[in-house]
């Protein structure tokens, strides 16, 4: 059983990756997301759809339009509602949101992971309890995974054996752009691909959009907590608005380069882009700011850049340049390591381990 604060229709990105390759090795895998506000229903009402080898589970609950979390006072019957469906002592619990916790310790799992994917307390609009129940999780698992560097750093202090997975790539999905993208196109294109929230550096996407009068800048995803009115407007500024996993391929063979605008801020502190990775398998050079875990694991990889005059100036030097990244052998390596099947693979062996060191504890 999973327990998530993203949807599993959403943006496809760590959890779906992960998940939807473990749940192959499971009889049933349940993905829990967080409460969908519906107004005007009579009262919490649990819904589930079929998703593959995944089995998605949603707690309606009432209310006007908004933000539900597991810990809010409309979901204190979600945990209930779904040991009475599914029944309770899932073989593994697997935890995205610390606040699910009390849930998932109802379900009584035999094992518990949390995968840290996120500092979730440093976002925008973040719930006050999320750095308590962040410790509380930290402490109380049986595995502890994380999504980047900087994130298992900052367990440390709770888990000395918090074990780094960084998000990886599914090569041969992306490597579908290199093929696709035309030779010569009347007007080059720099373009990035992700959630637009308060990690970007807008004012950097303005100036980008200005120095770079002769190119079309493209933005490609769903825009969450801010108010598409702040978004920066320019005649070569192109926000096209979520697109599927399936043609993400096709959208970055419309790219020349790829940008990372990240702001450097407390939610972008611990980062670890999954973005990246595709962008490379993809083909396409790629201009980042300094985000810590981006210079640290890609620096060789990815130009860095401070302001817009950096982006542009790598942007026309990289469009000029004859020398791509799906030529990189270093590269071609660094993504074959970096598979999403690799990484589960790896996973699961520790899972694994983990279970024999209980089984051997608990005969003693």
């Amino acid at each position: 059983m999973v327990v998530s604060h993203l949807r599993w229709d959403w943006v496809w990105q760590r959890p779906q990756h992960i998940i939807s390759r473990l749940g192959a090795r499971f009889t049933r895998t349940i993905f829990v997301e967080e409460p969908h506000v519906v107004p005007g229903t009579a009262g919490p009402q649990l819904r589930s759809a079929t998703c593959g080898a995944v089995e998605r589970v949603w707690l309606e609950v009432p209310g006007p339009l908004g933000h539900c979390e597991f810990s809010d006072d409309r979901a204190v019957t979600y945990g209930e509602l779904v040991a009475e469906r599914y029944g309770g002592c899932p073989a593994l619990g697997w935890l995205y949101t610390p606040l699910a916790f009390p849930l998932i310790q109802q379900m009584t799992p035999a094992m518990t992971v949390f995968d840290v994917m996120d500092d979730l307390a440093a976002f925008a609009h973040a719930s006050p309890r999320l750095r308590f129940a962040h410790a509380l999780a930290l402490s109380s698992c049986d595995v502890v995974f994380t999504g980047g560097h900087s994130l298992q750093r900052a367990t440390l202090p709770h888990r000395q054996d918090a074990l780094c997975f960084p998000s990886g790539v599914e090569l041969e999905h992306y490597s579908r752009s290199i093929q696709q993208r035309p030779s010569w196109r009347e007007r080059p294109v720099a373009g990035y691909v992700g959630v637009l929230d308060e990690r970007l550096d807008l004012g950097l996407v303005e100036r980008l959009a200005a120095l770079l009068h002769d190119w079309d800048i493209h933005m490609v995803g769903p825009i969450t907590k801010i108010d598409p009115a702040t978004l920066p407007a320019a005649p070569n500024l192109t926000y096209s608005g979520p697109r599927s996993y399936a043609e993400l391929p096709e959208v970055m063979a419309g790219f020349d380069v790829a940008l990372m605008p990240f702001a450097l801020n407390e939610s972008t502190r611990s980062i670890s882009p999954t973005k990246s990775l595709e962008y490379l398998a993809a083909g396409l050079p790629v201009v980042s700011t300094r985000v810590p875990d981006v210079v640290a694991d890609l620096g060789a990889f990815v130009d860095l850049a401070d302001d817009a005059e950096q982006f542009a100036t790598a942007c026309r030097r990289l469009a000029a340049s004859s020398a791509r990244p799906d030529r990189n052998m270093a590269i071609q390596a660094l993504l074959r390591w970096n598979q999403w099947d690799s990484i589960v693979d790896r996973m699961w062996n520790e899972l694994t381990s983990a279970q024999q060191r209980s089984a051997e504890a608990a005969a003693l």
